[in-house]
């Protein structure tokens, strides 16, 4: 039996693949590539049925630590009922000719398993919508009530705020082969090989139509400019990137303040925001840019002005951002009304399995063009202790330097960064503002009392070669 560390490197890889070959928009590669990781997820469900003992026997937790569930009695008459099909000498028929469909209890299980393991998913306003074929959204978020008689222009006005979104839009097949012997291990089974190879189509599909999709043949993402001209059928362009050198209050705040604009230029409250940031550039961009120093030597991480998720994602173009209010996206992805799985013979992947599509229907957009910002961070600036004078040269309160590393200032400032303290800059603060700024400058202080702190601090001061 592999490994399961070698089991994650193989699926994550397959998984990368199917992500290149969708960029590709090659059809025949696309097919190949899922096809190879719903077979390698496959035989990771034949190895674990291996050692099983018969699933009637086992109660949750034990279901739960083979990757299994406990299936409803509608579930397992829909899985026993395809088993069948797919047993059948004509199974393309046979499943045609289905009496059950697909229970939406299935997919709603792989929504709560996709927001559970992907952060991004769990944040947006995510939908199940099997057996939806439209969705209203309102375009404005709030609406206000109206007094006095319906008249037709309020209703023109009223009408104007809701708009349509086609759940049926874009499709998005997962190929699904399945071995004879798969079909012998029953319905339990085969839930959780179904659920896994549909989970891994919705992540690898969605995660790009949501950042960056062109709404050609898929969502539009965050991305996207909504209000750019273009002509039918074209992909829509991606916003102008906004510049940012550093994440101060008030480059921050004015970010925001941008967002708190509906569509229709009403103010809206802003509650948390979210960054999506390229992996390589969270490392060496936001990281140093939003870790701080304590006053006990440890660090704090993804420190923002404001209350700001930090999420990581492949999709992002390096050197940018994007800057969001994550409930104004909606994305909605669910199963026609007749079931999800058929008989594929389209493509031939494996000599002597049969292959099976399950197709699911979607979409997905910002709700205006004023909930997302792409930020530019190719020169983003690692975070520093700042202090503010009130003219350049003129003397700087002591009371700026806090061991958060905050600073009050007034009048037309300049910011410059400060190496040396006297002993009356240093009696100005606290011991722990004294601890905290032998910290950030990596002195070690001693001494029981504020005036043997100060004395320790100026003597690694001169030490230093700071005087």
């Amino acid at each position: 039996m592999r490994s399961k560390d070698v089991k994650e490197i193989t699926r994550e890889e397959l998984a990368q693949a199917f992500n290149e070959a969708l960029k590709s928009e090659d059809t025949a590669k696309v097919a190949q590539a899922f096809a190879d990781m719903a077979e390698n997820i496959q035989q990771e469900v034949l190895e674990r049925a291996k050692d099983a003992a018969a699933v009637e026997q086992m109660d949750a937790a034990a279901l739960a630590a083979r990757g299994l569930r406990q299936i409803t009695s509608e579930e397992k008459r829909y899985y026993e009922a395809v088993i069948t099909a797919m047993k059948s000498n004509s199974p393309k028929q046979a499943l045609a000719n289905l009496d059950v469909t697909m229970p939406k209890t299935i997919i709603e299980d792989v929504f709560d398993s996709l927001k559970a393991e992907h952060k991004l998913l769990s944040v947006i306003d995510f939908n199940n919508t099997t057996f939806v074929t439209e969705w209203i959204l309102n375009k404005n978020g709030k609406q206000k009530a109206v007094w006095g008689e319906i008249t037709k222009k309020i209703e023109e006005e009223l009408s104007g705020e809701f708009e349509k979104l086609d759940m049926v839009m874009f499709s998005l097949t997962a190929f699904m082969p399945v071995a004879k012997s798969m079909l012998d291990l029953g319905a339990t089974w085969l839930d959780s090989y179904v659920r896994q190879v549909l989970q891994d189509a919705l992540y690898v599909g969605l995660e790009e139509g949501i950042v960056c999709g062109t709404g050609v043949k898929m969502p539009i993402g965050m991305m996207k400019d909504l209000n750019a001209s273009r002509t039918d059928g074209a992909p829509y362009p991606d916003k102008t990137a906004v510049k940012v050198t550093a994440f101060t209050p008030e480059v921050y705040g004015g970010l925001i303040g941008k967002m708190a604009v509906s569509r229709n230029n009403r103010p809206r409250a802003v509650g948390e925001v979210i960054m999506v940031v390229n992996p390589v550039d969270y490392w060496q961009k936001v990281m140093p840019a939003t870790t701080i120093q304590r006053p006990d030597g440890t660090y704090a991480n993804n420190v923002l002005p404001y209350p700001t998720e930090v999420i990581q994602s492949e999709e992002v173009p390096n050197g940018k951002a994007v800057l969001g209010i994550a409930k104004q996206y909606f994305c909605g992805i669910g199963t026609g009304k007749d079931g999800v799985i058929e008989y594929d013979d389209s493509y031939k992947f494996l000599e002597r399995e049969r292959v099976y599509a399950g197709h699911l229907y979607g979409n997905g957009r910002p709700k205006d063009n004023n909930s997302f910002l792409v930020l530019d961070i190719s020169e983003l600036q690692p975070a520093a202790y700042l202090i503010y004078t009130a003219a350049a040269g003129a003397a700087v309160s002591a009371a700026a330097y806090t061991a958060e590393g905050v600073a009050a200032h007034t009048g037309e400032s300049e910011t410059v960064e400060k190496t040396q303290w006297t002993e009356d800059e240093l009696n100005a603060l606290t011991i722990p503002q004294i601890e905290g700024l032998a910290a950030y400058m990596k002195y070690t202080v001693e001494g029981s009392n504020k005036a043997e702190k100060i004395a320790s601090f100026l003597a690694a001061q001169t030490a230093a070669g700071r005087n």
